[in-house]
C-alpha cells in the first residue's frame, strides 16, 4: 500500500513539475500540488523504511534527489536555467531516484 502511495505522488509529482515547467494558466496549482506530493513523498518514503539503515547511504543520495526536484521550479522561476533542461534533469534525477530505491547499489 505504502509503495503504490509513494509511486501515485511522483506521478503527481511529476504532472506538476510539466504543468510549471512548460506553463499554462494554471501554475498556482500546478505549484500547490508540487509542495503536497513532494511531502508525500517524503512522508510515505519515510514511513517505508521505518528507520533509515545509517550505515547505507543510497538513501542519502534519494534525499538529496528529491532536495534537487524541491528546488526544480525555482531554478526555472529565477531564470537559472531554461524550463525545458530543468525538466529533462528532473526526469534523470527521477530515474536515478528510481534506480537507488530498487537495486540499493551502495
Amino acid at each position: 500500500m505504502l509503495k503504490t502511495l509513494h509511486v501515485a505522488a511522483a506521478f503527481a509529482l511529476f504532472a506538476s513539475l510539466g504543468a510549471t515547467m512548460l506553463g499554462g494558466s494554471r501554475k498556482q496549482s500546478a505549484s500547490i500540488l508540487h509542495g503536497i506530493s513532494m511531502l508525500a513523498i517524503l512522508i510515505i518514503g519515510f514511513a517505508m523504511l521505518k528507520r533509515p539503515p545509517m550505515d547505507q547511504f543510497w538513501w542519502m543520495a534519494k534525499l538529496g534527489i528529491w532536495i534537487f526536484i524541491g528546488i526544480a521550479p525555482a531554478l526555472v522561476k529565477k531564470r537559472i536555467l531554461p524550463p525545458t533542461i530543468v525538466l529533462t534533469l528532473s526526469l534523470i534525477a527521477a530515474f536515478g531516484a528510481a534506480y537507488l530505491g530498487l537495486y540499493k547499489p551502495f
